[in-house]
């Protein structure tokens, strides 16, 4: 990942309703969710809520597709991990003990239920 793209994903989810937006957005794989059950979810307006799928989608982190009437926007959870092992790559300068934490931290979040 470059450093801009990383700037705009982090800037994009640096406002409150589009960082729940998105969140929830990732919970929802792979499935999705549809733009108005998105605003109603969100509890904001639906071109309020379609400024903010905008600028999420400019910066790459979702992405919406058209099903018949509705656009149903899913979490690009590539960028999500692009943008996230961008962020912790050179952990605490290389030094794997410092990182140890982090990567645990991570692990329980990333395991199936089953």
């Amino acid at each position: 990942m470059e450093s801009e793209s990383a700037i705009a994903a982090l800037a994009a989810l640096a406002q409150s309703t589009r960082l729940d937006t998105f969140r929830l957005l990732v919970r929802h794989e792979p499935e999705g969710v549809p733009a108005g059950e998105l605003a109603r979810l969100i509890g904001v307006p639906q071109n309020t809520m379609s400024a903010h799928l905008a600028i999420l989608s400019r910066a790459g982190l979702i992405k919406g597709e058209r099903h018949s009437r509705s656009i149903i926007y899913r979490a690009e959870i590539d960028a999500l991990r692009d943008l996230t092992l961008y962020l912790v790559k050179d952990c605490c300068g290389g030094s794997a003990e410092l990182c140890a934490p982090i990567i645990s931290a991570l692990a329980p979040c990333c395991t199936s239920p089953n």
